[in-house]
């Protein structure tokens, strides 16, 4: 199935090898004494398959089981519950062809029996708050965030001190290719928030971010900079946090900014500092930028329900002041996917009420539901305009 191995995006996982569909046989190894003669790796059949374009091979393995489904997480694959088919080899295998999946990003569930399982075969991410599989379906315009031929970053795992929260708070971040070596040079800042349910992995396994850094900065499209994925989860010791995007914009400003610029070498300026999130990143995005404007000049909201005024924050003043607004920031990115039935109607008439107050917003739409697939577009769109004026780039629009 040559279709699912010329998919980077299904294979760059920590869950597959390169090649990624063969397995040792151990079995005579051991039984013959550590007979290194007997030990050979063999082809496998992967768990997810893609035959051709709009359709999906899953397989699990449960040769004990008596019914085994598949259900997608919403978006674009819905939530119906598939029964599988025991495979006609009796090898244990269960597996089901879907087809008219449409191209992008695919959360979904296994049930053995009735019980949630997760398919240890196949892509593994964290969402939902628990660790669950995916898929990707690519489509004409994918290769943007593929693993290519390109210099790469380097990403680094850190823990710092909040005292904002009394915890040892962590983040990921990734540096540009050329980083170790330009002993010299410093960069910009982008902070990244993620989404409810998931963590700051998400940026990396499933949003692949650091392919897309590799590939606009090999291309010349975007500027080099280092981005800050941060865990999103902020209690305050006294429970005084907002109930839905927690305290993450007081850590970003006490805790995480200053250990960042502190560590690595960057501009520590707010015209070379922004702050982007997705869905409820999104909305921790617009309270930093909102409350902090002294740190950052740049937001990019994806995903999210756009806030002037709701019981905790009155940002009526603000926007109603528009020329005091666009004097503070320098880009201000709004996005949303034209699937996004709870965000893309509501968004779009804040969008032109914004704009009816002249606040100098940028939105960006692309197809597709709340899923990483909008996400990764929105990215791109935004890193592409972010730090200095690309008047002759690709605006992705």
């Amino acid at each position: 199935m040559s279709y699912c191995k010329n998919n980077p995006a299904l294979i760059s996982h920590m869950m597959f090898f390169d090649p990624p569909f063969r397995m040792p046989a151990m079995g005579n190894f051991f039984e013959n004494g550590q007979d290194y003669e007997n030990m050979c790796y063999h082809d496998v059949a992967p768990a997810v398959a893609l035959p051709a374009p709009g359709t999906v091979v899953l397989r699990f393995f449960a040769p004990d089981a008596t019914c085994v489904e598949v259900a997608g997480i919403g978006g674009g694959m819905g939530n119906t519950h598939h029964v599988m088919k025991r495979s006609t080899e009796e090898d244990g295998w269960w597996e089901i062809t879907l087809h008219d999946i449409p191209e992008g990003f695919h959360y979904h569930e296994y049930f053995v029996d009735g019980n949630r399982c997760l398919n240890p075969h196949a892509p593994i991410g964290y969402g939902c708050f628990r660790p669950i599989n995916y898929f990707e379906m690519p489509g004409e315009d994918s290769s943007f965030y593929y693993l290519n031929d390109v210099p790469h970053g380097d990403i680094r795992m850190e823990q710092y001190r909040s005292p904002v929260t009394g915890r040892i708070k962590a983040c990921w971040v990734y540096t540009p290719p050329g980083y170790e070596h330009a002993h010299t040079e410093s960069y910009p800042v982008l902070y990244l928030q993620h989404g409810v349910g998931e963590n700051e992995t998400g940026w990396i396994w499933q949003g692949k971010v650091n392919y897309i850094m590799d590939n606009l900065i090999a291309a010349g499209q975007c500027q080099e900079m280092i981005l800050v994925m941060n865990d999103g989860y902020a209690f305050l010791p006294d429970a005084s946090e907002h109930p839905a995007r927690g305290a993450i914009d007081l850590v970003l400003a006490k805790d995480c900014i200053p250990f960042i610029d502190q560590k690595y070498r960057t501009l520590p300026d707010r015209r070379t500092r922004a702050v982007a999130g997705l869905s409820m990143g999104g909305f921790q995005a617009q309270a930093a930028a909102l409350h902090f404007p002294e740190l950052f000049a740049s937001a990019g909201l994806f995903s999210c329900y756009f806030i002037i005024k709701d019981h905790y924050d009155d940002y009526t003043e603000l926007f109603s002041d528009a020329r005091t607004f666009n004097g503070l920031f320098d880009l201000f990115f709004f996005s949303t996917g034209t699937e996004e039935s709870n965000f893309y109607e509501q968004n779009l008439r804040t969008v032109q009420h914004l704009k009816e107050l002249g606040i100098d917003i940028t939105y960006f739409e692309t197809s597709g539901y709340h899923d990483w697939q909008v996400w990764r577009h929105s990215f791109r769109a935004f890193v592409t305009k972010l730090f200095r004026p690309f008047s002759s780039c690709n605006s992705f629009e």
